[in-house]
């Protein structure tokens, strides 16, 4: 029996590509939430049924929609696909690989009722090693339970993406309106996502950890750092993108945001054995001068994004 139902208040997209080694960690996490009105869209590409037919074990305990789209080759073309079949007016995504914390779903009602304009609703997550072991939480630089404005958040995410993809609610007209989740960038389409939707509308940070963020040896973000000249690409498309927006600002916010991308290469070279880049991008830090160093270290949450990653890597992990 399915628990489908009439007027769902959030839609979870969930892209999935071979992924049945943490399905059902995920959805049991939407489960014990025990809530109505949720409806879950369950995008499949995977080229066997094994993903598919675990997710049909929730059937009856979730209002589960579940496509399997083999010809949707990428999870920006699956999100996209999930976000046009949701019901709706909010939404939010959950990797197969994370998963909601409890609470999390009378934190997302609390934030929508209490601000419908908002476009982005944001909060910290928890980041896991690929046994679910808490390795520390991963804040964002905004004050919170506040309206925050186009050109607060761009100055600060310009900086760096420091929106782990699963915590945020947002609106899914808005969503439709700037089109998406843009296919060609395969590493960088939530943090340009992030910020068009903050372009369209207020933002509201909560203090209220509600999902946690899984890093193993098999994410995009392991996987897709290894091309070093597309990954460094992907960011640059990016700030050439967005940076403009902040008019006479750039010129402040452009070389911290230059900087981070310069650390963001060398770390990932760094992962791969390849340390040449570290004394340079060090160079670099500190021609920024205390301003520019201020702002980077606030907004680029380096060591909150770094530490668990060393942590997971010397436990044997990646």
């Amino acid at each position: 029996m399915s628990a489908t139902i009439s007027e769902p208040w959030l839609s979870v997209i969930m892209p999935s590509y071979c992924g049945h080694h943490w399905i059902d960690s995920s959805l049991s996490s939407i489960a014990a939430e025990r809530a109505t009105g949720i409806e879950v869209i369950f995008v499949d590409g995977s080229p066997t049924s094994e993903s598919i037919d675990m997710a049909k074990r929730f059937t009856g305990q979730l209002d589960m929609h579940i496509f399997h789209r083999p010809d949707l080759a990428s999870w920006h073309a699956k999100s996209n696909f999930g976000v046009e079949k949701a019901r709706s007016s909010h939404v939010c995504w959950l990797g197969v690989d994370d998963i909601w914390l409890p609470g999390r779903v009378k934190a997302a009602r609390r934030w929508i009722e209490g601000s419908r304009d908002a476009m982005l609703h944001l909060s910290p997550s928890v980041i896991m090693d690929e046994n679910g072991r808490r390795l520390g939480v991963w804040q964002c630089p905004l004050p919170t339970e506040r309206s925050l404005t186009a050109e607060f958040i761009l100055e600060r995410l310009l900086v760096q993406n420091f929106i782990a993809a699963p915590a945020p609610v947002f609106r899914r007209d808005a969503w439709l309106r700037c089109g998406g989740l843009d296919d060609t960038l395969w590493y960088t389409a939530d943090w340009d996502l992030w910020l068009k939707l903050a372009a369209a509308g207020p933002v509201y940070y909560h203090e209220c950890t509600t999902i946690g963020f899984r890093i193993h040896k098999h994410s995009l973000t392991v996987t897709g750092s290894k091309d070093q000249a597309s990954f460094k690409n992907q960011m640059e498309t990016v700030l050439e993108r967005h940076l403009p927006r902040l008019a006479a600002r750039q010129n402040l916010i452009g070389p911290v945001a230059r900087a981070s991308l310069q650390v963001n290469c060398a770390l990932a070279a760094a992962s791969s054995g390849d340390y040449t880049q570290i004394f340079k991008t060090v160079s670099e830090l500190v021609r920024l001068g205390p301003r520019g160093l201020h702002k980077y270290f606030r907004d680029s949450r380096i060591f909150e994004r770094t530490a668990p990653r060393i942590q997971a890597r010397l436990a044997g992990h990646f």
